[in-house]
């Protein structure tokens, strides 16, 4: 056992299943990301990159439900409106309870982060 799925154990059944769904799309989308684990924020990072810096999202866990945080998701065209959020940089997607994730906007999503991400990295270069 990983020890990301150690530190799932503290969390509901569903919240286990919803963060472990997630964890497969993001590293079947975009297998190159390093999962890195903050046991005290609560969050899994995703990231190109060491650090802050490098993130490109992030999963936030709680007791209820599971967030996809978007570094720079403000930024992003969504247009079948997954992202939610009022900050001028970042955006989450909300899971509660059971989701679809057979659908491609989520992985379309998050290949348009890695976009993003690419293209801040190359313009501060």
């Amino acid at each position: 056992m990983d020890a990301v799925s150690r530190f799932l154990e503290a969390y509901p059944a569903a919240v286990q299943e919803m963060t472990q769904k997630l964890r497969k799309i993001i590293t079947a989308t975009i297998p190159r990301l390093r999962e890195e684990l903050d046991t005290k924020d609560r969050v899994i990072g995703y990231g190109l990159g060491p650090g802050y810096a490098g993130l490109v999202c992030t999963i936030i866990l709680s007791q209820k439900g599971v967030k996809l945080g978007i570094v720079r998701g403000a930024e992003l065209a969504d247009p079948r409106h997954l992202l939610e959020g009022t900050g001028k940089v970042h955006r989450y997607v909300a899971f509660e309870k059971n989701f679809d994730v057979t659908g491609k906007e989520l992985p379309a999503l998050l290949r348009a982060a890695v976009s993003a991400w690419e293209k801040k990295i190359k313009a501060n270069a």
